[in-house]
């Protein structure tokens, strides 16, 4: 049998990356019959050699390929095929929700994540959390491990009143119960307020963690546009009318994904429908610190009588601390405490006290305004790139950290996101931020994180490969 040929020098002048070049000619020997099962791969050092490239970029080129099922490790003898090829190729694997939610917090995810949705790490409040770690005295500490208290730390609970009225959105602590993160508060004010086979409104696009999130509750899901002013309240009203929903779900401030902000007046038409039709609102805001202090919320035109207010410091301390909220009405509130703990019983309290001790040192204000510059800037200068590769925006956004894009052509929008996974650049394609991941042409990109040649060279050739 004719030995196989040398594996060539990947190129360093590709689009894709290192990694993605090895394991895409490797899967391809597989596929072919060039590589059989069980024969052995040449060590990472001999492969190393062969291609010119470093033991780290093969080691990671054989686990991306051991955890796709191609192949597998003998322990010190080695990696071997296990074969046979997938019917698609690793590269090419559909770009959906699920993949999303299993791959981007992964450490083997994509290099740039151009599409993800939370700070990059060098823009995360570390220093301040390091200084909250280390003033804990051991007794503190060993408080801090035990079971806290179901509403949370009370400390952080009056920072957070202190911090709604800042921006005339008045409520009692007791009010005030923490969640782990934005995504527990979401399911707990939706389970005390709904029952199975309740009609739910979402905005679309929307929320893409929140469309399964539903569906696992046994919940349906009526969607209506979400607009440059807010969600169409035309549609609104005309859903309400019909379903008879119990819930209407919103973002008011940098909506997630178009990072559009919903005008007053639009605020006051969504509350005029949902009182007159007895619907509750739940008002998504996890982005208002990245808001400047005017943006008014539906919480502040409609109380929280009428309103439920969710809230979190994922995106401006660190999404690693889970730490979220949610502010309501006294007797919604109680609700919310009975079945947090039937479910979870108490929050992480260490990781609440590191909240309260970055917002109570006086340091986060500034820290916000900081963040907010440095958003702005990248705002400005990711969305003129975008337009000079021939995407157009859905508008200009004045803040936060996303922009929604679209070529000027249709284009073949999933090949083109498993194409840039290939490359190691995480595309969020527009349809994974519609409830039934209906097709889009639009893009969701994250400025803190595209602001990268890299990305803009790879939209710039992939405009012509990949329009319809």
């Amino acid at each position: 049998m004719t030995s196989p040929s040398p594996f060539p020098n990947p190129d360093r002048r590709s689009h894709m990356s290192l990694v993605g070049q090895i394991g895409q000619d490797i899967e391809e020997r597989i596929r072919n019959g060039v590589l059989r099962r069980g024969e052995r791969l040449p060590s990472i050092r001999r492969m190393a050699r062969q291609c010119g490239v470093s033991t780290i970029t093969v080691a990671n080129t054989y686990l991306r390929l051991a955890s796709a099922g191609l192949l597998e490790s003998r322990g010190t003898r080695g990696y071997f095929v296990t074969g046979p090829a997938p019917e698609t190729p690793l590269l090419q694997r559909s770009i959906d929700s699920m993949w999303l939610l299993q791959h981007a917090y992964e450490d083997e995810a994509p290099v740039i994540k151009a599409g993800c949705g939370w700070l990059p790490s060098d823009m995360l409040f570390t220093s301040a959390a390091q200084r909250a770690l280390t003033g804990l005295s051991a007794q503190k500490l060993a408080g801090m491990l035990e079971y806290g208290n179901p509403y949370g730390h009370a400390g952080l609970r009056h920072n957070i009143r202190q911090m709604l009225a800042r921006r005339d959105i008045g409520c009692e602590e007791s009010s005030i119960i923490l969640t782990h993160g934005a995504s527990q508060a979401l399911e707990l004010a939706v389970r005390c307020l709904s029952t199975r086979g309740d009609v739910i409104v979402v905005e679309d696009p929307g929320y893409c963690n929140l469309y399964p999130a539903l569906q696992a509750l046994g919940l349906q899901i009526a969607s209506i546009p979400r607009l440059r002013d807010g969600p169409c309240t035309e549609q609104l009203e005309r859903v309400v009318r019909r379903y008879q929903p119990r819930l209407f779900i919103t973002t008011s401030i940098l909506h997630n994904p178009t990072g559009t902000c919903s005008t007053a007046q639009n605020m006051r038409d969504v509350l005029r429908i949902t009182q007159q039709n007895n619907v509750t609102v739940i008002e998504d805001d996890i982005f208002l610190d990245l808001a400047p202090n005017g943006q008014q919320t539906l919480s502040q035109l409609g109380s929280l009588k009428t309103v439920i207010h969710i809230g979190s410091f994922s995106k401006t301390i660190g999404p690693g601390l889970r730490v979220g909220y949610v502010a309501c009405d006294q007797d919604t509130a109680q609700r919310i405490l009975r079945q947090k703990m039937a479910s979870n019983l108490t929050t992480a309290s260490l990781n609440e006290e590191i909240v309260h001790k970055i917002v109570s040192s006086g340091l986060y204000h500034p820290r916000l305004a900081h963040l907010r510059e440095s958003l702005t800037r990248a705002q400005a200068q990711v969305c003129t790139r975008l337009e000079r590769v021939g995407m157009q925006l859905y508008f200009h956004p004045a803040g936060g950290m996303f922009a929604w894009a679209r070529f000027r052509e249709d284009m073949d929008v999933r090949a083109l996101a498993e194409h840039a996974r290939s490359c190691d650049i995480m595309l969020a394609p527009g349809h994974l931020f519609r409830p039934d991941e209906q097709p889009s042409q639009w893009f969701r990109f994250n400025v803190a994180h595209a602001d990268n040649p890299r990305v803009f060279v790879f939209l710039e050739n992939a405009r012509l490969k990949y329009k319809k």
